[in-house]
């Protein structure tokens, strides 16, 4: 039963590095305006600005960089989970906007290890920030906790 912790971590991690290094690849190594330019398709016939475009472009990859950081270290587990398939639901259903027969090689491992990731009792992931700060407490009740008091 212990060495699962291990096993969570290495999900939890690859999870997090897949994020980060898809919205870094995004921002600093392909440029933005790269890939708002293969979304031309989409902009015409939703009309929807370049600007505009180019804003959740931005959004979209600092969340994945900020979240697969986040992931990775483990702090915050929840939010960053559920912030991240927000992401995801977003970029399923632009992709599919533009052409719903589209390429998922990119998509599919990381809503695999999302949907993994939801599917891991956030008690029984030990090796992370979030249960370094909260040892005795579930995180999401000590959240909530303090968000009623």
């Amino acid at each position: 039963m212990e060495n699962l912790q291990y096993v969570y971590l290495l999900i939890r991690t690859v999870t997090g590095t897949l994020f980060f290094f898809q919205g870094y690849d995004k921002i600093f190594n392909v440029k933005v305006i790269n890939v708002v330019n293969v979304f031309d398709d989409l902009q015409k016939r939703l009309s929807i600005g370049q600007p505009s475009l180019k804003r959740l472009i931005y959004i979209s990859s600092w969340i994945e960089i900020i979240g697969g950081a986040f992931l990775f270290l483990g702090i915050f587990k929840f939010y960053v989970l559920a912030i991240l398939s927000v992401n995801l639901f977003v970029v399923a259903l632009t992709f599919s906007a533009m052409n719903p027969m589209w390429d998922m090689q990119y998509y599919f491992p990381r809503i695999i290890f999302i949907i993994i990731l939801w599917l891991i009792p956030f008690s029984d992931d030990r090796i992370s920030f979030d249960h370094l700060l909260f040892p005795t407490t579930n995180f999401i009740h000590f959240t909530f906790y303090l968000l009623t008091y």
